[in-house]
């Protein structure tokens, strides 16, 4: 990747985060550090790698992103306004009543693929989608972010050894190895939050795997797309991050899951990263 190229994507990222900022609102409780750690991921996804296009949101044979950690999905929220699937605009009026962006993916969004919030399901979509490409001969891609709690789902592994089975090399989980779940560490409560212990499982169930930081947009891209020439088997990026990156009060902390902002933390955190 070049640096302009680079540059643009880090610039993304950085658009993402305020977006993220933007549907949080004021004294509106919203899950910050999950969807922070999960901007760059979101970022590169959405402008370098996954086929698509605003202007046709049912274009037949476009790439499918999945956010299997549904709270986090503020991150998804502001990478689509900032497509242009929908206004800027919408992102400010998030959980509010009649809105259109609610506090968990809902397909009625124009461009989210599934909905999700109940932790552990989106994998098993996204095997559903990724045989159902196979059968329409669609060159299609599908994306799910999981995070290292989510893991703790067996429905995450059942769906992992379906995938192995069947040979999907067109799924890809993008794990979110950011080590805080919403009641504190991963580890301390489930034992997954080691991001290549996580890679190791994968390859275990017959998955490509790789471990690669969330954070920096060229290694998210070489990484990617590196997974595109893995034949015959899905493919697990583990990515290590830190939960609400960009937001210095709100990093590696679980306190931010499902708060809200005052006036003085919104200035605060506008002001880091860069508005």
């Amino acid at each position: 990747m070049d640096n302009e190229t680079a540059a643009r994507l880090k610039d993304k990222a950085k658009r993402v985060r305020l977006g993220v900022i933007e549907a949080l609102g004021v004294n509106r409780p919203g899950h910050l550090g999950g969807s922070m750690s999960a901007a760059d991921i979101v970022a590169v996804l959405y402008f370098y790698k996954m086929r698509i296009d605003p202007k046709r949101i049912d274009m037949p044979d476009r790439d499918k992103f999945i956010m299997s950690k549904g709270h986090s999905v503020l991150a998804q929220y502001s990478a689509l306004a900032e497509a242009g699937y929908f206004p800027r605009g919408e992102l400010a009026k998030t959980k509010t009543l009649g809105a259109l962006l609610q506090g968990h993916p809902e397909i009625k969004t124009p461009g989210i693929e599934a909905n999700t919030g109940s932790l552990g399901q989106g994998l098993s979509v996204g095997v559903g989608m990724c045989l159902a490409a196979r059968m329409d001969r669609s060159p299609r891609r599908v994306y799910v972010v999981t995070g290292d709690g989510e893991l703790a789902e067996g429905q995450i592994w059942e769906a992992a050894t379906a995938a192995a089975h069947y040979q999907l090399d067109n799924l890809r989980a993008v794990v979110d190895v950011n080590g805080i779940g919403g009641m504190g560490r991963i580890r301390e409560r489930y034992n997954t939050g080691d991001a290549y212990a996580i890679a190791g499982k994968f390859a275990a169930f017959g998955w490509h795997s790789a471990v690669v930081d969330g954070h920096d947009v060229k290694a998210l891209a070489e990484s990617f797309d590196v997974v595109d020439e893995v034949k015959g088997k899905p493919s697990a990026v583990v990515c290590r991050t830190v939960k609400g990156r960009g937001v210095s009060f709100a990093e590696d902390t679980h306190l931010y899951h499902n708060r809200g902002l005052d006036e003085e933390q919104r200035a605060k955190a506008l002001a880091e990263i860069g508005a």
